[in-house]
């Protein structure tokens, strides 16, 4: 992938590897809604939201961005809202995660062989983050990237692949299918686990586990990409 941002270290070098701070003020307008929400609910986490689990995963999940009530105020990836049922009910059938999903950063799940990462670290108003905002968060998920020197497969919640480098013309969007990526990587792409995809139907939890299912089989198998070469 060939993001445009400046480019990331090797795979697996940790040197220069960032993260945002907790008062991070790169977006303004991320930053004022942020502020905004730490003055009405100072009890929440309020910050830009870190990844949660092993770096030395082969699965990476890759959400857009925290929702206000869930991982806003937990400091956990869908954590506290409707996104983070289905996701880590999943995961935890598949072997990716173990322990019981309560909703709460210290509910004791943990993570196996799998990462979860928001493209856009802060929540943004109205769950939509402006494409600028998506750009300047970039770096983050670059240096996120090139410190998992295992990574094999991402798996796209909805539309994140112009954050994860790609042009989407040149990898189209279909929810259930498998790219191969330049460097070697596969992008499987799915719809998102929100509550608005889960109540009409667009995403049902057969249609998620199915794709989970799918990448624990080629992680087993290392099978090559069935999918598009961009």
């Amino acid at each position: 992938m060939t993001p445009d941002v400046p480019a990331a270290e090797p795979r697996g070098e940790l040197a220069s590897w960032e993260a945002p701070p907790h008062d991070c003020q790169l977006c303004p307008r991320l930053a004022a809604y942020r502020e905004a929400n730490r003055q009405a609910n100072p009890g929440w986490f309020n910050g830009p939201v870190p990844s949660f689990g092993p770096r030395d995963a082969r699965v990476l999940v890759v959400g857009m961005a925290p929702g206000v009530k869930g991982a806003n105020r937990t400091g956990r990836p869908f954590t506290g809202d409707h996104a983070g049922i289905l996701l880590y009910r999943t995961l935890i059938d598949a072997g990716l995660a173990r322990g019981t999903y309560l909703a709460e950063p210290d509910d004791g799940i943990t993570l196996q062989d799998c990462r979860i990462v928001n493209a856009v670290r802060c929540v943004p108003p109205a769950n939509l983050p402006e494409s600028g905002e998506v750009a300047t968060c970039n770096r983050f998920l670059v240096h996120e990237l090139a410190a998992m020197a295992e990574l094999r497969i991402m798996l796209a919640l909805a539309a994140v692949l112009r954050a994860c480098g790609l042009s989407p013309s040149r990898v189209k969007f279909s929810h259930g299918a498998v790219h191969a990526l330049p460097d070697g990587l596969l992008l499987a792409d799915s719809y998102h686990v929100s509550r608005y995809n889960t109540s009409t139907g667009r995403l049902t939890a057969e249609m998620f586990a199915a794709v989970v299912r799918e990448l624990v089989r080629r992680l087993a198998s290392e099978a090559p990409a069935l999918g598009v070469t961009p």
